[in-house]
């Protein structure tokens, strides 16, 4: 299985037998399975990282049902979850080879699967994640923790999203007030202020809208450099179309997905703007919920932490800063933190908590009655 050329740490780190914990995610970008092996004591540290991208025909599948649109047999979704687990168990396989770890230094996997639906505002709220777990532990021997969502979605809450409790372990400081933004497919937000609870939710789309209409227009997964997005301007009249979706207005806590903001709820808002245009309004919209985001629930924010496929596009990280007037906006690489990876860690560390009898979720942030132990363990 090749491997994208994108590894913090290519030197294999030393065992720690039952020390090591691996995360393995593919977010609302769907553009493979991050993988992260992640030491926590001392602190924490990523030993080994690397995203192992989707065959094209998986990649695919996923992308068209992941829409809100589409209809898809049951037989369809059996299927894929098997096909996802088998990958999600490869990329597990060659991740430890590639790094050079024996599966006895693991503790255990901590696998988010794919998300195929997210509705936890819905009559029968759920999220649905693919990506059969015993199949993992089956094949690799590691015990394998999953479907860290449902839990908290039965206890009342959105089942998401599932980071601030990780990014407030690793990079909350009682000096400043700090948020961390996660630019995935959809883009959200962990504030962490110096005294006071962790907050956190989605902000709408990041990458997602992105990539899908680059795809659509260039034949690109997502727009290198932003140069897409520069040679067109941004359209404001669309722009405040956009930004007229009643989701925008709603109160945290609040979590979204690919089954709503995808092409077909773009298409809705188009006139007959430029290709170009539209995708530099889609960078506008996403820099300007998450600003907006913040400056409304923590104006004294003094840093935001960028993390995500969305901290490669200088023009997105770019509208940000000039969005946030005096606030420093970097990636968390300023903290030695992989900003490709971070979600993977936070898989590996969610996972360790369950084992340890801990809860993953922040009712503040999810909206649960309560502090769950998330996830379904699968022993090796």
């Amino acid at each position: 299985m090749a491997a994208a050329p994108r590894t913090p740490d290519d030197t294999p780190p030393a065992g720690t037998p039952g020390g090591l914990f691996l995360g393995l995610i593919s977010g609302t970008s769907v553009d493979g399975i991050d993988a992260a092996l992640v030491a926590f004591e001392p602190a924490p540290r990523i030993a080994f990282a690397r995203t192992y991208p989707y065959p094209a025909d998986l990649h695919a599948d996923v992308l068209r049902w992941s829409q809100s649109q589409a209809r898809v047999a049951l037989d369809d979704i059996a299927r894929l979850d098997t096909r996802l687990g088998r990958m999600f168990a490869a990329v597990a396989t060659q991740a430890l080879a590639d790094a050079g770890i024996a599966a006895g230094d693991v503790r255990a996997i901590g696998s988010h699967g794919q998300t195929l639906r997210h509705d936890p505002r819905g009559d029968f709220p759920f999220s649905q994640q693919l990506g059969d777990a015993s199949l993992i532990a089956e094949a690799t021997g590691i015990t394998t923790v999953a479907d860290f969502r449902r839990r908290d979605v039965a206890a009342g809450g959105q089942g998401a999203p599932l980071m601030p409790a990780f990014h407030a372990a690793v990079m909350h400081s009682p000096r400043e007030d700090r948020a961390v933004l996660n630019l995935g497919g959809i883009a959200n937000l962990t504030l962490l202020p110096r005294e006071g609870a962790v907050r956190g939710f989605d902000t709408g789309p990041a990458n997602g809208l992105m990539d899908a209409w680059c795809l659509r227009h260039r034949g690109e997964t997502y727009d290198r450099d932003a140069a897409f997005a520069r040679s067109g301007r941004v359209d404001e009249a669309l722009l405040a179309r956009l930004l007229d979706e009643p989701w925008f207005s709603l109160p945290p806590p609040k979590s979204t997905g690919r089954d709503q903001f995808q092409l077909e709820w773009l298409a809705a808002r188009l006139r007959d703007e430029s290709p170009a245009d539209v995708q530099a309004t889609l960078c506008e919209l996403s820099a300007i919920t998450v600003a907006r985001s913040l400056q409304a629930h923590q104006p004294a924010c003094a840093r935001l932490l960028a993390c995500g496929g969305g901290v490669h596009n200088p023009l997105l990280m770019a509208r940000l800063s000039a969005r946030l007037p005096g606030v420093a906006v970097e990636s968390t690489a300023a903290l030695g933190l992989d900003p490709d990876f971070i979600e993977a860690a936070g898989f590996a560390w969610l996972a360790r908590e369950t084992l340890a009898g801990r809860p993953g979720n922040l009712p503040a942030v999810t909206g649960a009655r309560g502090p769950r132990v998330l996830g379904a363990i699968h022993p090796a």
